[in-house]
């Protein structure tokens, strides 16, 4: 009688997927002495007890804020730690979305970009922010502008990274941070050439109409191919394709892993409780025009069979589709990401 669970949970996610979307949380790695606790969380700014940290640090926790983030987790490297190996260990338990490490060394950000890679790989959607990061990776952003001036300071991109990671934590699935105004920026030092800069997987701010702007939301990915097309760099999409993932994930680990046998029947209720779920999410993060849905990847299923020594030459799809194999649960299906308004072509034709 557990099965139609799965329904309300789907259900629920599905209805509440874009306020999670901009509820994030935004962990920060910082090295300070001035305390030794290891691990601070703060849900407002005004948390943040300001006798822990040293004057500098302290901005750039608050500044993560100013994106709206649900939470701020930061974890505390020493000033005398050669990398940031223990924190990144701390944060493998931690649950966050979006990491930035203010004032990284330039030698680290590989090794940052690597974990976050290796994260991903283990379908532990988390994303980060590195300063001049030439990562090539859909959840690496490479901010590159300089010389951010915030009143009587000046940030480098480095240490502005946690307030870029605090705008992405804190924004809804329903718009894009293209032209995203940073209000608290007076000047920067502008790239001579932004659009040649995107092109190469950077993220810049920009001067337009007297505002300090994010210009066009993406991340580090250059290298396209079949399997990660152009969308992939726009950290809209991966947002959203990241956010399904982990929804489809977690709901599957809870509610049928070892809990639910393995028949054609009982993939046929999950599959259809998928697709309700993606009916839910059209019109914000998926097409409402398009046929967003999943179903058992013959194809893969097919495979399974043959490479476990099964001649499936006279099956036909339909008895591949209703044969299950084992523990394993294939699918498949085509789904179309929502992209924001970003680009304007118009042609005027004069009488």
């Amino acid at each position: 009688m557990g099965l139609p669970q799965i329904d309300i949970t789907f259900s629920t996610l599905a209805v509440t997927a874009v306020q999670r979307s901009q509820r994030g949380i935004v962990a920060l790695i910082i090295r300070d002495a001035t305390k030794t606790t290891a691990i601070s969380e703060y849900k407002v700014a005004s948390d943040v007890v300001s006798t822990d940290w040293t004057s500098t640090n302290l901005k750039l926790i608050k500044q993560a804020f100013l994106g709206v983030p649900s939470k701020v987790i930061v974890v505390r490297g020493a000033t005398t730690d050669l990398d940031y190996s223990d924190q990144l260990d701390l944060l493998k338990s931690i649950k966050f979305n979006w990491l930035a490490v203010p004032g990284i060394d330039p030698a680290d950000v590989s090794d940052i970009a690597t974990w976050i890679q290796t994260m991903r790989q283990g379908n532990i959607m988390v994303k980060a922010v590195l300063p001049n990061s030439v990562a090539d990776n859909e959840g690496v952003v490479n901010f590159t502008t300089g010389d951010i001036k915030v009143g009587l300071d000046t940030f480098s991109a480095s240490e502005y990274t946690g307030r870029i990671a605090g705008i992405f934590a804190g924004l809804s699935l329903d718009r894009s941070a293209t032209y995203y105004e940073l209000a608290e920026v007076e000047d920067i030092t502008e790239d001579a050439d932004p659009g040649a800069a995107i092109d190469a997987g950077e993220l810049v701010l920009i001067k337009q109409d007297g505002k300090i702007k994010i210009a066009r939301a993406v991340n580090s990915l250059t290298t396209t191919s079949a399997s990660k097309s152009e969308i992939f760099k726009k950290i809209k999409i991966v947002e959203g394709m990241d956010l399904i993932k982990t929804d489809i994930q977690t709901t599957f680990n809870n509610e049928y892993v070892g809990k639910v046998n393995n028949s054609y029947d009982n993939q046929v209720l999950f599959i259809t409780a998928v697709n309700a779920y993606l009916r839910g999410l059209q019109g914000d993060v998926l097409d409402p025009a398009y046929d967003n849905r999943v179903s058992v990847d013959t194809e893969a299923q097919r495979l399974a069979w043959e490479a476990a020594g099964t001649d499936t030459t006279d099956w036909e799809d339909k008895k591949v589709k209703e044969m299950s194999y084992q523990s394993n649960v294939y699918l498949g299906g085509n789904l179309k990401f929502l992209d924001a308004m970003e680009d304007l072509t118009m042609e005027i034709l004069l009488a």
